[in-house]
């Protein structure tokens, strides 16, 4: 399983950033998949994609960002707007469960989201 996020970097307060993440080795259109940061506690998302269409924002993020996903490309996004200071961390992308016998929770390396004035 191999998760790559990209897409963080500065914004200011008021801006904007998307984020994305390129899903490997699991069956990508079978799994919610998820968006969440480094500060939250484990199993904190901030925003959900599952199979039928549903999402899930936490309410720190709720009308500001939205989750979108590409089955075909194996591709989670998040849309990031009207950022504010306290959206700085580090972002990571993963199925939101176990994708195989490991039991391990997957993330990727994480991209940085900086928002400052």
């Amino acid at each position: 399983v191999q998760l790559v996020e990209s897409g963080g970097g500065y914004a200011q307060p008021g801006g904007s950033l998307r984020l994305s993440c390129k899903a490997s080795g699991f069956n990508f259109a079978l799994y919610a998949m998820g968006w969440a940061r480094k500060s939250a506690g484990a199993g904190d998302w901030v925003a959900g994609s599952y199979r039928d269409g549903s999402e899930y924002y936490n309410q720190d993020v709720k009308g500001r960002f939205a989750i979108s996903r590409d089955d075909s490309t194996a591709t989670l996004y998040l849309e990031m707007n009207n950022l504010r200071s306290e959206d700085t961390d580090v972002y990571y992308c993963g199925p939101m469960g176990y994708v195989d016998d490991s039991r391990r929770m997957y993330r990727g390396q994480g991209t940085q989201v900086t928002v400052s004035s």
